[in-house]
């Protein structure tokens, strides 16, 4: 049966009140070591010294701990479960306990150069914001103690921060696969000539960060780390194809604005002869129709000013 993150059931007082009264009671009994002393009695020096090491000992229960921390407490490597409250407090001396942060972490993912689905290079990073969810398995499901011992060279007790950086390591490399695979789902950008409206990584926006989070969630679950936010903060084509790709794009802009240019023409050249047409101002056979349509077309549509020349004869010459 998996075990579950649990709170910490075990006898927990005032850090206050448990020095005061474990101080008091040395000083009790090293009080009372001395008046054994004096009369001679060796049991009652005996038990003074054991109660004033017992004493002093338990002073090592006392745990201070600030908001959005916890602690993992274990008794002889079985988990008791994790401490969470905030303040200075003692536990039993005995349990050992392993500190972790639950506070939101950032995490920039180095960019990466992937393929996306119609296969074209592209280069894409993202940013993560993430925070540990369940202890337990942080703790026990991955093995964090290993990889905190490596991010920091030494085999001695592992510190909070080093325990996180373990964490982060984890994080990066999962967001890194989780990126890839998203990458590879949807293409950069929507070049088919047909206007389709699939979903593309340019034009995604927020429905692609939706399914990152999903992803990235998805495979840290095991561990009990937790992506609360996670956004592509780059996209861009691969530098090898980025120049051919901007050339498309610049073709794709021309060819949608002579259609913009085109449209409008036609719109007016009918709105000119449907206006000489109703007011009678001239009368145009089909021929000079064409003419005029074709000479209206070429100003409307050219990209530099066109030339104008002046008829000094008839419609006709």
């Amino acid at each position: 049966m998996e075990t579950k993150e649990k709170e910490f059931g075990g006898l927990v007082i005032n850090g206050f009140v448990a020095l005061l009264l474990f101080l008091a009671l040395t000083g009790a009994s090293v009080y009372s070591l001395v008046h054994f002393i004096q009369i001679g009695n060796v049991t009652g020096v005996v038990g003074s010294i054991i109660a004033a090491c017992l004493f002093l000992v338990c002073l090592f229960g006392l745990r201070m701990q600030e908001p959005n921390e916890a602690m993992v407490m274990l008794f002889f490597g079985k988990y008791q479960g994790t401490f969470k409250k905030t303040g200075f407090y003692w536990v039993n001396f005995l349990l050992t306990s392993k500190r972790v942060s639950l506070r939101a972490r950032n995490l920039n993912v180095d960019t990466i150069k992937v393929n996306d689905k119609t296969g074209n290079p592209i280069m894409i990073g993202q940013i993560l914001v993430w925070k540990l969810k369940d202890t337990y398995k942080a703790m026990f499901e991955i093995d964090s103690q290993t990889m905190a011992n490596a991010s920091v060279g030494t085999q001695v007790s592992v510190s909070v921060s080093g325990r996180m950086k373990a964490f982060e390591s984890f994080v990066r490399v999962q967001s890194d696969a989780a990126l890839r695979e998203v990458a590879g789902m949807f293409a950069y950008d929507d070049n088919d000539d047909t206007k389709s409206h699939e979903l593309t990584l340019r034009s995604g926006g927020a429905e692609i960060n939706d399914i990152l989070l999903k992803k990235l969630n998805d495979r840290l679950e095991m561990s009990g780390l937790e992506v609360v936010e996670a956004r592509i903060n780059y996209l861009a084509y691969s530098p090898e194809i980025a120049a051919v790709m901007l050339r498309r794009q610049q073709a794709a802009a021309i060819i949608s604005a002579r259609e913009k240019i085109v449209e409008g023409a036609v719109s007016m050249v009918k709105m000119a002869l449907d206006k000489l047409s109703a007011e009678e101002i001239v009368e145009l056979d089909n021929e000079k129709k064409a003419a005029m349509v074709s000479n209206l077309l070429v100003v409307l549509c050219a990209d530099e000013s066109a030339q104008p020349v002046v008829n000094t004869g008839t419609l006709y010459q």
